[in-house]
């Protein structure tokens, strides 16, 4: 990411799962960024194998194709609103809604509300869906024929999706404008990127014309596991050059990283490909250090700054990219260009190229808010002391205003920082690696061996993730190659509700006799049948004391209305005193009446 940062502390191999800030302590930027990484890592990972490698939730699965034939205008694509997941990345397709403005006061009552029709300013005026041309991070031209969609079908539509950073030079909107013009913006942003792209079935390698959808989605994941790993290795590290003449009162003599300044030195690919094609840029403030445009006027470029400080301004012979939010996005590298004069009371410098003549027009549309980065490798003389660069460029001259690639040997970059890149590399434009250099002691921060000696390590980004959408087939319709899942919560069955009922009662009793209690449940129980025996005098079992009584009475009563003569005095019999139970007169322990437990 291109941003003023103080290092990277993120390792996923040492599993740390938060970071915790302790009282009274200076608070970085790495820390904070650090703690984002773990969060954001553990969420993709976890959404990842929940889903799979990519998948979207039935009923809302963005990114639907539909073929657009153009009879008389080129072919497009529409892409369907949603929310699709590739590698536990998010992905929304959905269109932002353009709002209703409100009207001017001297415009008709109705103006400007009509939303219904989609009139003046109504949210209805635009498309829900994006197509093919219009996607917001793909930036395609339909004047340029690579940019076309393939001719011959069927033809793959897929998802390329990445990460990049974004600033206050390009969303203006992210600077607290309450802080002052003259301060620097605060925090960055870490934007995704989406593109739907189109791809040959010869490019992932089927011949067929009629291929499976399975045969497509097997062949694609070949093809995408070789654009994501990585190509090529390097490595960084400080060492004390032959000839150390700086100030001994700033760099210790022994030191092997001589700068003055703490930094982030960032190698980035500029030109991909093998080595005998590939090149590199790099820079001591990882690519942070940006000037807006204003405005072109032919090889003159007029600047919203020349810069803060000598650390971070500009001067005669910097190397510059020319960049916008489309130029951004697509990583597709264009020559760098020089700075050749400068004019300091116009804001100015003039480039040893016109922008915006190259593909793209990199810097004619306001609306992409153009900026130049500098980079700090210069064509093979010394930086003036007093300005920001203090060490030589690698000894390869540079091609289209990049750094050769050559594999194999440590290459310096200034102040005793050396790049080593692996043999057999094959590289991607924006791979990077970064490492930080401390004055406190004198060297590179890097991964090293038992023995010292630098490792080799992939790039620290761009991580690239792919999804196949559709197989087209022009006219004749296309084949829809996403995947979709349902919600994994759903109702309990009734039946399910008792059984879970059943299990608590079990595991109730259970408890009650390890513990040697009596069951709650079953002392109720009892309690409950013997009221309602003391309120209906049934016979349910052995009574005593008071229930005798009651049970006696009722009988006597009873052979009383049977018209019995004095016989009846049986119902003062003992017998019927006790209502013939056995054990009668006992009175049971509590309440009177109540069933002999």
């Amino acid at each position: 990411m291109h941003a003023d940062l103080s290092r990277l502390t993120f390792r996923p191999e040492l599993h740390y799962s938060a970071v915790l800030a302790q009282q009274g302590r200076v608070q970085l930027d790495a820390d904070a960024n650090e703690q984002t990484a773990i969060d954001l890592g553990r969420a993709r990972a976890l959404t990842a194998d929940l889903i799979g490698q990519h998948g979207g939730p039935r009923g809302a699965t963005g990114f639907a194709i539909t073929f657009v034939g153009g009879r008389r205008d080129i072919d497009d694509l529409t892409i369907g609103g949603g929310r699709y997941y590739v590698d536990g990345i998010q992905l929304d397709a959905d269109r932002p809604a353009p709002g209703t403005a409100v009207p001017d006061e001297d415009a008709p009552g109705d103006a400007g509300t009509d939303d219904a029709d989609g009139g003046a300013g109504g949210a209805a005026a635009a498309d829900a869906t994006w197509t093919y041309w219009d996607q917001p991070d793909a930036h395609r031209d339909p004047e340029v024929p690579g940019d076309r969609l393939p001719t011959q079908f069927p033809f793959v539509v897929y998802l390329k999706v990445w990460e990049r950073s974004v600033t206050a030079a390009e969303d203006p909107a992210l600077r607290e404008v309450a802080l002052g013009s003259a301060m620097p913006d605060t925090a960055a942003r870490v934007k995704v990127v989406w593109q739907v792209l189109p791809l040959t079935l010869s490019e992932i390698g089927l011949l067929g014309t009629e291929p499976s959808p399975d045969e497509v989605r097997g062949a694609f994941r070949a093809w995408a596991d070789r654009q994501e790993a990585p190509g090529g290795r390097a490595a960084l590290r400080g060492e004390r050059p032959e000839r150390a003449d700086e100030d001994p009162c700033l760099v210790g003599p022994d030191a092997r990283y001589r700068g003055p300044e703490n930094q982030l030195y960032r190698v980035e690919v500029h030109d991909g490909g093998t080595a005998k094609d590939a090149t590199f840029k790099w820079s001591r403030e990882n690519g942070s250090v940006l000037f807006p445009v204003d405005g072109l006027d032919g090889t003159w470029v007029e600047l919203a700054s020349l810069g803060g400080d000598d650390k971070l301004d500009l001067n005669v012979g910097d190397r510059v990219e020319f960049v916008d939010s489309a130029y951004a996005s697509r990583l597709e590298p264009l020559p760098l260009l020089r700075v050749e004069e400068i004019d300091l009371p116009g804001r100015r410098v003039r480039l040893s190229g016109e922008p915006g003549t190259q593909r793209g027009g990199v810097g004619r549309r306001p609306e992409l808010h153009p900026y130049l980065r500098r980079w700090d490798h210069r064509d093979g003389h010394r930086r003036p002391s007093s300005g920001a660069g203090r060490g030589t460029a690698a000894a390869a001259r540079p091609r289209s205003g990049a750094v050769p690639i050559e594999e194999g040997r440590w290459l310096p970059l200034e102040d005793g920082v050396e790049v080593y890149f692996a043999k057999g590399g094959t590289y991607r434009t924006g791979d990077f690696w970064v490492a930080a250099a401390r004055t406190a002691t004198g060297s590179v921060e890097w991964p090293l061996d038992a023995a010292r000696r630098p490792l080799l390590q992939a790039p620290a980004g761009i991580a690239l993730h792919h999804a196949p959408l559709a197989l087209i087939r022009g006219e004749g319709g296309s084949v829809d190659l996403r995947l979709a899942f349902g919600p994994l919560a759903g109702a309990i069955p009734a039946a399910s509700e008792a059984e879970l009922a059943a299990e608590r009662q079990a595991r109730d009793e259970e408890a009650a006799a390890e513990s040697g209690a009596p069951n709650p449940r079953s002392q109720t129980s009892t309690a409950a049948e013997a009221e309602a025996e003391e309120e209906t005098g049934e016979w349910t079992g052995e009574w005593t004391g008071e229930g005798a009584g009651k049970v006696a009475g009722k009988a006597a009563d009873e052979v009383a209305d049977d018209g019995a003569s004095a016989s009846g005095s049986a119902s003062t019999s003992p017998s019927a005193s006790t209502g013939g139970a056995p054990g009668a007169g006992r009175r049971a322990p509590g309440r009177g009446g109540r069933r002999h437990g």
